[in-house]
């Protein structure tokens, strides 16, 4: 496998593009395709624009397919990729060297094509777009704009290479590519029905109007001006200059970055020292629009190139990396409020740093035009994200000059925008542990992320088409705890969901609550057991999350239950420790109702039988599902911390408490802390609450939704602060510092020898709670000796004892509901001997219905509306096609297989590595997807598993399969592939043979 592209020969991108459009209604991928509206084009140097919007000089403007796919989504505006006389296999870019998760980050920089062969992709994709517009009716074949970019310095623009490009693309009409087109277009005519050879012979040759200068950092003012000046006069192309972030000063993009959140952002002063600083820029920007002016010319310049900070992570392979993105908007827009307030709006400015659905329009009514993006199309949705954003500019009125008030508001909001800022923690692993399989790999990440693996966008559908009540159904096959779970569940799922990558995850919890709340009356009465097991009678011993579950699991599969409580309701932790501002005691009562209905034996204010004296009374089985109460130890000098647990609980009931405190401190940073923290601050006569911490809140364990409900209430965060002693009421602690990155990429905390005193009238520890020891020895399981976790056979939970399982906090220590549930899940499938889930016929989503969110962003609705915003991945991923930049990874309908096959083509390929960002397995789609070589030599030099076809007429092919590589013929039918294998390579060579160039 090369990471080297290989251009398309345009007879096969003419032929794949027309064939895949009559079949499928998509090009490239890419469906529905925008219609542009001629008679409301917008000018722009060079021509006019249907829509101000195009993809900038990058990953999106390398080849001729990108640039096709980028016109279909909507933009109507090209921003060539640059080009420089270091070209093709002399210009070496690592590999990956695009991440884009979340800001954007590249270590890539000029087209790695050769020059010559950039020229080519930029002609044929000219060429291309001409007949698209007319044969689709896609808008006026004039109704485009390409933009050629170069760099980097006077004498490489000058050098024959690099002027014969910018020649060629002024008029290609002499250029063998240009012969080429034509005549690939005439052998396609008798498939098309608008463009015949009139049409063609009217295709105007001239490209480029227009130029992009792009500078390398530290770029001498006196040379970008000469090369301005030269491309102004002697090239005679209307010129924007890209200028640099840097401009705005060290402090200020350090302050603004860091207020942002990209505080963890390593750069120091260099580039900003030897940049073209913002002084020197001005009456430079002056002197050119002179310039311009005098020659008839456009002038303007184009915000910004991207930002260049280092390497300290292991992010992309090097020492640098450059920003793009979301982080870098604000600085754009800072830069474009200093120049439009210094030239009254007068200097016409081209946009590019982190512009998407959510800006696009407020940036072309402030006068900023065109707009070109990058890092929103390389996140899913892909492409198709331009159709919204032209949608949004079509028929827009904009200002003939920059408007400097409404820059300005701009860039103040841009500041506190969600959309722009980090958030204060990194998002949790957003990869499923599994492996991409070869065929059929489409998923539901947030399904797989469940512990309990709900059937989510089934839920989430039918809940959105109303219907309360099935959307119950569904949820409870897996999840006996619809109310508990819809009010405080931990929802792994939505650190997985795919829409994060969008704006926010579906609110998946509260889509949950409002089915159970919506359908609980109609289905309460329905619950019964599904089978009678006479020779089943379980005790479970403990009525928390994990007990109720193991409870209703095995009464619903017909065993006798028996559960014993020792407190006066069901619920645990959750009923008796968690405030009731997050979950209330009428949801913790509506699940247990679930058990009653099932015909639990429900024993409150009742300890249980050891074992001998239950399995004397006839049980069978014991489930373990105690908790894990025995408080964590804070070890502090003094006075002693009281455990959150039971200052949670006290909080109940005021009066419990021996003394009002005024000023209380929570240690520790998780979901506890955070309650604790919030119930204190509703005590009467408390004043101040602080949470203390030993890391800042990026690594704190507790959900971002939680630490900012405390933020809300007041509370205050301390961080690096390890406690040491509690005299007083004053709390001692020792004030750290962040010192060097460990291998999980957080910083870690040292000591930097100074103390901090805090008063604090009481001090609360939620450092975590364990499982009792004593309890487990009571009833015979052994437990490990680390952590006094017991020992339980993986799968079924069974302990050392036999016929005694162990289920929720009791086993894995302080866990979530969720987890509870899982093991209760398994716990009850073992002693069942077969699945506690009920099959039960599941709404089969719809594939154009899916199709048409892609690309949309759209922010949280209603819970019984988020079905609009769910990507519905269970019905169509194909993230990995959005996301691909050059259209390497490729959807195949195979006529036996419900949904389309995955297949990698590998001369697409320059392993940018985008695409194993944002695949939900722990895979990466260019090395683990089923692979089309183009050549044997390809084939033998990759590892990957895939086919080449050696013999198109007797179809001969070479598949690689598991390492094991076999010589068969597609009419065998004997061969040794698999059939479904076997069935997609056919499809390709018979009905997708253009991907075979």
């Amino acid at each position: 496998m090369s990471d080297r592209m290989r251009p398309i020969p345009i007879g096969k991108l003419l032929d794949g593009i027309f064939s895949e459009y009559f079949s499928s209604g998509a090009v490239f991928g890419v469906s529905p395709a925008f219609r542009g509206d001629p008679a409301r084009a917008v000018p722009l140097p060079g021509g006019g624009a249907e829509v101000p919007l195009g993809s900038a000089a990058g990953p999106h403007t390398q080849l001729c397919q990108n640039i096709v796919a980028a016109y279909v989504g909507g933009a109507r505006f090209f921003e060539l990729k640059t080009v420089q006389t270091l070209d093709g296999e002399a210009l070496h870019v690592e590999k990956p060297c695009i991440l884009a998760e979340d800001e954007g980050c590249n270590v890539e920089w000029s087209t790695e094509l050769t020059v010559p062969q950039a020229l080519d992709e930029y002609v044929k994709a000219w060429f291309v777009l001409k007949i698209l517009s007319r044969e689709l009716g896609l808008g006026s074949e004039d109704g485009f704009l390409f933009n050629m970019s170069v760099g980097y310095d006077l004498a490489g623009i000058r050098s024959p290479k690099i002027d014969g490009f910018i020649e060629g693309l002024k008029n290609a009409a002499a250029l063998p590519v240009w012969s080429d087109c034509m005549e690939a277009a005439r052998a396609l005519l008798p498939r098309l029905h608008n463009v015949d050879e009139a049409y063609l012979t009217t295709i105007d040759p001239r490209l480029c109007a227009s130029v992009t200068l792009s500078t390398l950092h530290g770029c001498p003012p006196r040379e970008i001006e000469a090369i301005a000046s030269h491309l102004l006069t002697e090239k005679g192309l209307h010129t924007y200059v890209k200028l640099n972030p840097t401009l705005l000063g060290y402090e200020f993009c350090r302050e603004t970055l860091d207020a942002m959140g990209y505080d963890y952002l390593v750069f120091d002063e260099r580039h900003f020292l030897d940049d073209l600083q913002f002084e020197e820029a001005v009456p430079m920007l002056d002197r050119l629009m002179d310039l311009a002016a005098a020659q008839g010319r456009a002038f303007g310049v184009k915000l910004t190139n991207t930002f260049p900070v280092d390497i300290v992570r292991g992010e992309l392979p090097g020492g640098e990396m450059y920003l793009s993105g979301k982080a870098l908007y604000p600085l754009a827009l800072a830069l474009a409020e200093r120049l439009g307030r210094v030239f009254s709006g007068s200097l016409p400015i081209s946009f590019s740093g982190g512009a998407d659905a959510f800006n696009v329009r407020a940036l072309c009514a402030a006068g900023i035009r065109p707009v070109t993006v990058a890092t929103t199309l390389l996140k899913p949705g892909g492409y198709q994200r331009l159709s919204q954003m032209a949608k949004l500019l079509s028929g827009l009125s904009c200002p003939d000059m920059v408007d400097p008030a409404a820059v300005t508001a701009l860039a103040k909001a841009a500041r506190t925008d969600a959309h722009y800022t980090k958030p204060a923690k990194p998002a949790a692993p957003r990869k499923l542990s599994a492996h991409v399989p070869l065929l059929d790999c489409f998923t539901a990440p947030c399904k797989g992320g469940c512990p309990i693996h709900q059937d989510i966008p089934e839920y989430i559908r039918l809940l959105g088409e109303g219907r309360q009540a099935e959307a119950l159904r569904v949820i409870l096959d897996r999840n006996p705890l619809p109310h508990i779970t819809g009010s405080i569940c931990a929802h792994p799922c939505a650190a997985k969901c795919t829409r994060a990558f969008y704006e926010t995850p579906i609110r998946i919890r509260e889509a949950k609550l409002a089915a159970a709340e919506g359908g609980w009356k109609t289905v309460l009465p329905e619950i019964r057991p599904l089978a009678s097991r006479p020779d089943l009678k379980v005790a479970v011993v403990g009525g928390g999350p994990a007990g109720m579950a193991a409870a209703f699991f095995l009464a619903r599969g017909g065993a006798a239950v028996t559960l014993f409580e020792l407190r006066e309701a069901l619920g645990g932790v959750v009923r008796h420790i968690i405030p009731h501002f997050r979950i209330s005691p009428e949801a913790v009562e509506a699940d247990a109702e679930l058990l009653t209905q099932l015909g639990v034996d429900i024993r409150l204010n009742t300890p249980a039988p050891l074992p001998e004296k239950l399995f004397d009374q006839g049980y069978t089985h014991i489930v373990l599902a105690v908790g894990a109460w025995s408080p964590g130890e804070l070890p502090l000098e003094g006075s002693p911390a009281m455990n959150a647990l039971d200052f949670l609980g006290r909080c109940r009931a005021w009066g419990a408490l021996h003394r009002r405190p005024r000023r209380v401190a929570v240690i520790g940073g998780g979901n506890t802390a955070m309650d604790a923290a919030r119930a204190a601050k509703r005590l009467p006569g408390v004043e101040e609450v602080s949470i203390i911490y030993r890391r800042t809140r990026r690594y704190m364990p507790a959900d971002l939704e939680e630490l900012e409900l405390a933020a809300k209430v007041g509370v205050e965060l301390k961080e690096l602060l390890s406690p040491v002693s509690w005299h007083n009421g004053e709390l001692t602690c020792s004030l750290l510092e962040l010192g060097e990155y460990d291998a999980s990429g957080r910083r870690i905390p040292v000591e930097t020898g100074e103390t901090v005193t805090i008063p604090a009238d009481l001090v609360v520890a939620a450092v975590g709670e364990r499982v009792d020891g004593e309890t487990l020895a009571a009833y015979g399981v052994a437990s490990e000796p680390r952590h006094g976790l017991p020992i339980v056979k993986a799968g079924t939970l069974e302990s050392s004892a036999p016929n005694i399982y162990v289920a929720g906090d009791a086993r894995r220590g302080p866990s979530t509901v969720v987890e509870a549930i899982a093991d209760a899940a398994a716990v009850a499938e073992a002693i069942l001997g077969a699945s506690p889930v009920p099959h039960r016929p599941l709404p089969a989503g719809r594939r154009g219905e899916a199709m048409l969110k892609k690309g949309i962003l759209q922010e949280p609705r209603s819970p019984r509306r988020e079905y609009e915003r769910c990507l519905e991945c269970n019905t169509l991923c194909e993230t990995c096609v959005g996301v691909c930049p050059n259209r390497a990874n490729v959807a195949v309908v195979v006529p036996t297989r419900r949904m389309p096959q995955i297949v990698h083509i590998d001369g697409l390929c320059n392993e940018c590595g985008n695409c194993a960002a944002f695949c939900p397995y722990d895979s990466a789609p260019y090395r683990d997807k089923f692979t089309v070589f183009g050549a044997a030599a390809d084939f033998q030099q990759s590892s990957n598993d895939g086919f080449v076809l050696l013999d198109p007429i007797d179809r001969l092919v070479r598949v690689r399969l598991d390492g094991v590589t076999i010589d068969t013929t597609l009419m065998d039918e004997d061969s040794p592939l698999p059939s479904g294998i076997q069935e997609l390579i056919e499809t390709i060579v018979t009905d997708y043979s253009y991907l075979l160039y």
